[in-house]
């Protein structure tokens, strides 16, 4: 028996003798044995749950605490029933749809799993660049280092695309190269929570910062907050115009709309739902790991990301919701000068004023600064506020709370951690759809040439500039459109007779999964066809239909067939 296979019968052997055994002693065990849960909290912590936390921060302060962690609740019950799936038919997710369920489906489900894993790799590059850059070395690779500018960027991105290769390689080694894969990153999800835990226990005990009864308030579902500004801005509103009033409030509401979309799919993305049932997949998992993977998605994935973002969104609320960015109006000065792009999105909101209340829309520039100029103080608070923040904004906000190891060092490792470790993970993914859509679940190099594509994410520092970190934002609701395609699927597949066969879940625990299951359909399906419609538009309604006519042409291609078959049989 070869090693690989002694492992696998060790493992299994082991969860079948501790079954009943005390909890305690059951959870000691997972915890060695675990895997998969914390290659999904690695992914779930990248690029787009720390721009979807740093800006619910600043836009709703503490009041959308509840937000992520009913996000990944959500997903978990959808991940819950693919593991459940996977581990007890113990077929590979993607050839089993395209036989049972749908095969519109199941090349839907890997084709966008492949699409956000390439597009989403964009920010992160860009994200783990910025730091390097800003927060790490920023008298080697900063604007006035000594590789500053191009040369400097052109070194790190290369250096970034060395490591995130060589470490998604490793994972197509057999069970100890995902072992050795596994354990590199929960070292880095380790690293991550820990990097953030100490930025908010510096911020309670030496700054004195932050309300804790009414942090504890955010963690209160609140799902008006989709429709009206968040509280804090009320008073800021109270003082302005009808006209300006109306502005700012449906500016406030419409990124609110956008980060709340963004959190939802940032917390389980379509991607993930891909790597979590080839992950299991991969370490051999079968029925015996139902408990195991349980502890995973709440231990590996759920409590990580939960500490993290909500951390992230704890500092960036002490430090910049509802306050104007220093630096931008004479009133509120600042030890650094703002970045240009800030200073120039100052200027865009003010105008947007002027635009939304005038019929003229060929003032001259001469004639535009003066109506800026006779806007009320309300009007430029209110802009400087709602300006643009970054992780970089946060981490040097922080340095004169903190100190410079805690702002920028071990913030910038955090961040650091955060954007390679969803790269890798986002590289690996990408083979995996290679392998699947190719029949080739084995071929090392389909493997490495998948691995490849998020690679030209390595790109994006040098198309995006400073607008990078806001990326992630508008990346995440496409990912959202994509991610009821993943959910419908689940569903259907654990409701497929032939699929499940005896394993199909009966009587209650069948009620009970459907139910949940639903409910994360339909919530998840709703916030996502109103971004449909509200980015859009008709002609986005229109792709989506042409996508559910090729669902139903599909289906009933099968049920012909399986009648031309029962014909052929009877005769």
């Amino acid at each position: 028996m070869k090693k690989n296979e002694t492992d696998y019968t060790r493992e299994s052997d082991l969860l079948k003798e501790i079954q009943d055994k005390p909890l305690p002693v059951r959870l000691k065990t997972y915890l060695k044995l675990s895997g998969p849960g914390f290659l999904q909290s690695a992914l779930a912590l990248g690029g787009g749950s720390m721009a979807s936390s740093l800006y619910l921060g600043v836009l709703t302060g503490y009041s959308m605490l509840w937000l992520q962690p009913v996000a990944m609740f959500l997903g978990i019950i959808m991940l819950s029933a693919l593991g459940y799936v996977t581990l007890a038919t113990n077929q590979r997710p993607f050839q089993a749809i395209n036989r049972h369920v749908n095969p519109v489906l199941g090349w839907g489900w890997a084709l966008a799993a492949l699409l956000a894993s390439i597009v989403w790799a964009l920010p992160q590059f860009s994200l783990a660049n910025g730091v390097v850059q800003q927060n790490l070395m920023p008298g080697i690779f900063g604007e006035d280092g000594s590789f500053g500018g191009v040369p400097g960027m052109i070194l790190v991105s290369i250096v970034l695309l060395a490591i995130t290769l060589a470490v998604s390689w490793n994972y197509d080694r057999g069970r100890t190269g995902v072992r050795i894969y596994e354990w590199i990153l929960k070292g880095v999800v380790a690293i991550v929570v820990l990097s953030f835990m100490g930025v908010v226990v510096r911020l309670t005990f030496i700054a004195g910062t932050i309300d804790w009864a009414e942090l504890g308030r955010g963690f209160i579902p609140n799902p008006a907050l989709f429709f009206r500004p968040a509280e804090g801005f009320l008073p800021l509103l109270e003082g302005l115009s009808e006209t300006s009033r109306v502005y700012w409030t449906e500016l406030i509401v419409t990124r609110q709309q956008n980060v709340m979309a963004a959190a939802l799919s940032s917390a389980v993305g379509i991607n993930m739902t891909f790597l979590f049932a080839y992950s299991m997949l991969r370490r051999k998992w079968g029925t015996e790991y139902q408990g195991l993977m349980k502890f995973d998605l709440a231990g590996g994935m759920l409590i990580p990301f939960m500490l993290v973002v909500s951390c992230v969104m704890i500092a960036a609320t002490s430090q910049f919701h509802t306050v104007p960015q220093p630096g931008i109006i004479e009133e509120f000065t600042a030890e650094w000068e703002p970045v240009e792009s800030q200073v120039n999105e100052y200027h865009q909101l003010l105008e947007g004023r002027i635009f939304y209340e005038s019929e003229e829309s060929d003032l001259t520039e001469g004639q535009l600064a003066v109506q800026i100029e006779e806007l009320g103080r309300e009007d430029h608070i209110m802009a400087a506020t709602l300006i643009t923040r970054d992780a970089f904004d946060l981490s040097f906000s922080l340095e004169p709370l903190l100190g410079s190891f805690f702002g920028h060092l071990i913030f910038g490792i955090g961040v650091l951690g955060m954007a390679l470790s969803s790269i890798t993970l986002m590289m690996v993914i990408s083979g995996m759809v290679l392998c699947e859509v190719f029949n080739k679940p084995k071929s090392k190099w389909l493997f490495r040439l998948g691995v490849l594509a998020p690679g030209l994410g390595v790109l994006g520092p040098f198309f995006w500039d400073q607008a990078y970190f806001w990326l992630a934002i508008p990346t995440s609701i496409l990912t959202l459109l994509l991610l009821p395609i993943a959910y419908v699927t689940f569903l259907l597949m654990m409701n497929n007779k032939a699929l499940m066969g005896r394993h199909m879940p009966k009587g209650k625990k069948r009620i009970a999964w459907n139910t949940l299951m639903i409910g994360a359909v339909a919530l998840i399906s709703s916030a996502s066809l109103y971004m449909l419609w509200m980015r859009g538009g008709l002609w986005g309604l229109g792709v989506l239909l042409l996508f559910l006519a090729a669902v139903g042409i599909a289906e009933w291609r099968k049920k012909l067939n399986q009648k031309v078959n029962n014909i052929d049989e009877a005769a």
